[in-house]
């Protein structure tokens, strides 16, 4: 990830409006990739998606990413392997919000310990489980390569 996109990406949220920008990684593992599923509790309970979060005022793209993968999962990221893309939602309080995706690796797969999620299934294919088709789209296109 260089940090020239990663300002960029920053400035173009700014001029579009963006309230809240988010983070999620795709993290692959051999052509697996790790999904995880909201908390009951949690607005949008039981929904599968890729780790990730908010990103905190004065944080850049890129640290906000390694931090909520650590937080998340308790995975580290080895390397950040491409940008997939972003879509813009409106959060359930009427926020702005822009996701930002990238692919990653992490430095090791056995250790997954959730701290915001119930749930995490690793799975080779888009229709495994149930995603908004935001997030389907950008896993097919990376497991079809």
């Amino acid at each position: 990830m260089h940090l020239a996109e990663v300002a960029d990406l920053a400035r173009q949220d700014a001029a579009d409006g963006v309230q809240q920008q988010i983070v999620a990684a795709l993290i692959d593992s051999g052509g697996r990739v790790l999904l995880v599923r909201r908390s009951e509790t949690d607005s949008r309970g039981g929904e599968w998606e890729f780790p990730g979060g908010k990103v905190d005022p004065g944080e850049d793209l890129g640290t906000a990413l390694h931090r909520e993968v650590v937080e998340e999962t308790g995975l580290h990221i080895a390397e950040v392997t491409g940008y997939l893309g972003a879509f813009d939602y409106i959060a359930q309080r009427g926020t702005y919000n822009r996701q930002h995706t990238w692919s990653v690796t992490v430095t090791a797969i056995d250790d997954v310990r959730l701290t915001e999620h119930d749930a995490y299934a690793w799975v080779s294919a888009a229709d495994e489980l149930p995603l908004s088709a935001e997030l389907e789209a950008m896993l097919d296109r990376h497991l079809k390569g």
